[in-house]
């Protein structure tokens, strides 16, 4: 592992990227210089190359336990691929201006809706819990006559907290069966069993760099039946939905990390769900102001999100990172904002622990020694920050009722 002020690197950031599995890595190279061919061209240099996608397509259809493999389009990223159905399906269906989505989608999701309300759609962000949990019978009742599409993610990207898709899919389809539902899968793909053949899924996307494939190739599954204009215009490629050379090496590297992945789900429901609870229930018992953020039944096995109440989550992350280690306190892709976490705050978290907040989160690769290295030195890093915190008294009233 690199190394960062003397201390090695403990990696606890996998719900923002995942390091490439050797073996994804080693399945790539080929494709770079010796395997290089175009995959559309006629010849058999070219056919060989075709038949890897082929073969990539395959596993991830096995992976998401899809019908056939023309329901795979392979894309550049989550985010590409959440834009390809939430704009494509309305594309397709004009006439229809009410979507439905939740408060605490990834801003990929988020973000669309959003930009989609300002060009003069109507929109409802569903509500969830003070456990992060969906309300299914206001969903039910948000669904229009208008109702296009709904959107609705499989696992939070900051709890982990795992939402009823494919009850929130029948709901919908026994409303109106020409609804379109869509489901960001990126932060459960790997880590919970998905099999969308049997369920009211449409529309599912995933990222490689989520599940130990390099960034920059994801995938989206479309529903044999359900129209999807082209995103991209120009060749045939992905069955003329998505226009442009295939990026050959990283659709080999998603292919392989699929087929891993869903050969490793037992692991992470058990070793990596060991790490991770050992992590959370020594920060607990080490820290009095720590209090876990979310359902601790109902989640993905790899996450924790962690509330260190009355002081600051970027001191804390400043401070962990000159120890080598590496979380979070939500997605990468509003890091940089100081406003706290819209997810936390749909969630009513106090504010308190809102700001406090730190997502830690495991992969297959996290060790026994790395989780017991960050029990050894996050007390330390909290009791010093808490002793220069402006709310001392509250400190001091959560120490006692933790030492009773």
């Amino acid at each position: 592992m690199p190394e960062n002020n003397a201390h090695k690197v403990v990696y606890l950031d996998n719900n923002a990227t995942t390091m490439v599995d050797p073996k994804v890595f080693e399945a790539m190279k080929p494709y770079f210089c010796e395997l290089y061919g175009n995959p559309s061209s006629m010849h058999a240099f070219g056919g060989q190359v075709h038949k890897a996608v082929d073969k990539a397509r395959e596993q991830v259809k096995d992976f998401l336990g899809a019908n056939d493999a023309k329901e795979i389009i392979f894309t550049a990223s989550g985010s590409e691929g959440d834009n390809m159905a939430i704009r494509g399906v309305l594309e397709a269906n004009k006439s229809k201006k009410h979507i439905i989505t939740t408060k605490i989608e990834h801003p990929a999701v988020l973000n669309v809706y959003k930009y989609l309300e300002k060009q003069g759609y109507e929109v409802t962000y569903l509500d969830v819990d003070s456990k992060g949990n969906l309300d299914l019978n206001q969903l039910s009742n948000s669904i229009t006559d208008d109702t296009a599409l709904v959107s609705i993610m499989y696992a939070n990207n900051e709890t982990g907290v795992i939402l009823p898709v494919e009850k929130a899919a029948k709901i919908v389809k026994q409303k109106n069966p020409k609804i379109k539902f869509h489901v960001d899968a990126v932060q459960a793909a790997g880590k919970i069993q998905i099999d969308v053949k049997n369920t009211d899924i449409d529309l599912l996307t995933i990222a490689g760099h989520k599940i130990h494939a390099p960034k920059g190739i994801g995938a989206l599954y479309v529903k044999t039946g359900t129209l999807l204009p082209a995103f991209i215009i120009g060749g045939h490629q992905e069955r003329g939905k998505r226009a442009g050379t295939e990026n050959v090496p990283y659709i080999v590297g998603l292919g392989l990390a699929c087929e891993i992945a869903k050969n490793s789900l037992d692991y992470e429901m058990t070793e990596v769900k060991r790490l991770r609870d050992k992590l959370e229930q020594g920060i607990l018992e080490r820290v009095y102001n720590a209090k876990v953020n979310g359902s601790t039944s109902n989640r993905v096995p790899n996450t924790t999100n962690i509330g260190f109440q009355y002081i600051e989550g970027e001191l804390i992350l400043l401070h962990l990172s000159d120890l080598g280690i590496c979380a979070s306190s939500g997605s990468a892709c509003t890091s940089g904002s100081l406003e706290p976490s819209h997810v936390l705050k749909s969630m009513g978290v106090p504010f308190e622990s809102l700001h406090g907040s730190i997502r830690f989160s495991l992969s297959r690769f996290t060790t026994e020694e790395e989780i017991d290295y960050v029990l050894e030195v996050l007390p330390d890093v909290i009791k010093k920050l808490n002793h220069i915190s402006p709310y001392q008294r509250e400190l001091k009233e959560l120490e006692q009722r933790h030492n009773k």
